[in-house]
């Protein structure tokens, strides 16, 4: 049979069935499923719920055929052990030397290294994304507001208490130390770049526009092997673990038969999720 995409089924076609052996997955399980996968869009949900039932499926059917399925207990506690026990018998995940572990700890520095951390005040005027008239006036009002607080910064406090649409106006609007990603994208990327104190534009985001003040910036640093040393090999433990998983299902397709959708890259790491 023919593997496809779910993704690419014309409207109001029905799927082929997916089936791992002689074993079918149902329509109404990949429903299920798909609250544990979001993306996008409906159709890459109901993929990724498929792809990810359908390694479930091979690893039960593997793990019995070792008769290592055979331990009591409910039916999901019987499939999440035996699949463990399998997974310890089977997958071959070597251990990092210390060499690999430096190595990539060299060409990876910035991943191990201390992030720039900001103290930060914020204004949140709200407005939707899709709202012109609302954002003009949230930023009419934002440069209005900083054109005050730039001759009374001390009252910043105060003002967030007045006019910010965040939760963070009953602390005056203390949002306390951010690192990278911690913040909505947008904004995440424009406060990195800001210098202490108060910034002179309102910064855009989907929730509207905010008024910012950087109250202590404190530069992030490059942190020794020695103390990042069980970080970097857990990294790399974990980047061995999806390589052999990843090899250790195409085996298990190619032995048992999948029909109905192709496994990728993913599949192993919906696992590990």
């Amino acid at each position: 049979m023919q593997k496809i995409d779910i993704e690419m089924i014309p409207g109001g076609a029905s799927p082929p069935p997916i089936k791992v052996g002689a074993v079918t997955i149902e329509e109404a399980d990949i429903a299920q499923e798909m609250q544990y996968h979001p993306a996008d869009s409906a159709g890459t949900a109901q993929l990724k719920a498929a792809r990810a039932l359908v390694v479930r499926e091979l690893l039960r059917q593997r793990a019995a055929e070792l008769g290592l399925a055979e331990a009591a207990g409910s039916e999901l506690e019987e499939g999440d052990a035996a699949i463990a026990a399998l997974l310890e018998q089977e997958l071959d995940v070597p251990e990092p030397s210390e060499e690999d572990c430096r190595r990539f700890h060299g060409a990876h520095v910035e991943r191990f290294s201390e992030p720039t951390r900001l103290k930060v005040r914020h204004i949140l005027l709200a407005a939707a994304p899709d709202d012109a008239e609302a954002r003009d006036a949230g930023y009419r009002q934002g440069e209005k507001l900083l054109k005050e607080l730039s001759a009374i910064p001390e009252r910043f406090t105060e003002f967030a208490m007045r006019h910010s649409a965040c939760p963070s106006k009953e602390q005056g609007g203390e949002l306390g130390w951010l690192a990278p990603g911690q913040t909505v994208a947008e904004l995440d990327r424009a406060l990195q770049h800001l210098p202490e104190g108060l910034h002179d534009r309102p910064l855009a985001s989907r929730y509207g526009w905010h008024l910012v003040t950087i109250d202590e910036r404190r530069e992030g640093r490059e942190l020794p092997y020695e103390q990042v040393a069980e970080r970097v090999r857990h990294s790399l433990r974990e980047q061995s673990t999806r390589r052999a998983l990843r090899h250790y299902l195409l085996v298990l397709e190619s032995e048992i038969g999948v029909e109905g959708v192709n496994l990728d890259d993913d599949s192993a790491n919906s696992l590990m999720q």
